[in-house]
């Protein structure tokens, strides 16, 4: 059974933001990134996910341009920040991002599918996984999958991590 991820808690966002601040990956006094969010949409694959980022194998993500649209988010830029956590919610790092495209599912390149670190880090292998993620995910916020879906990719580096 797949477990929803918890709500954010505001506090500890703030306390590990105070930890960014501390540590100099962020300017003392300010605001926090408005980002928060989980690598995947439960428990388990958030936790699996983040532990990828934490250990260095993880450096990039894809998001169907859909998925920004219906939480009014606005798409990532070069140089903008985000945090992300684990499965319980909790805060885990400090990611910025150093390069973003979007385009049709279909476009992804070999390079990309190293950088995100996912399954056996081949094209073939993250086309799999992410047809199936966004075949399972994009219906329960309203939209119908299919196979050139435009997606958000992302690359990042790790400006803090706990």
């Amino acid at each position: 059974m797949r477990r929803p991820l918890p709500p954010v808690d505001p506090e500890l966002i703030h306390a590990f933001w105070q930890r960014c601040c501390a540590a100099g990956a962020a300017a003392p006094g300010s605001p926090p990134p408005p980002v928060v969010s989980a690598f995947g949409d439960y428990v388990d694959l958030a936790d699996n996910l983040i532990d990828l980022v934490l250990n260095g194998t993880k450096r990039a993500t894809a998001g169907a341009v859909a998925d920004f649209d219906h939480d009014g988010e606005s798409y990532p830029t070069v140089g903008s920040r985000w945090i992300a956590t684990d499965g319980a919610s909790c805060p885990r790092a400090l990611l910025r991002s150093t390069d973003v495209r979007i385009g049709p599912l279909s476009s992804v390149d070999d390079s990309f599918a190293w950088d995100e670190g996912e399954g056996d880090r081949t094209r073939a292998s993250w086309l799999e996984g992410h047809t199936s993620f966004f075949s399972r995910y994009l219906p329960t916020i309203g939209v119908d999958f299919h196979p050139d879906i435009e997606v958000v990719f992302e690359r990042f580096v790790v400006d803090y991590q706990e």
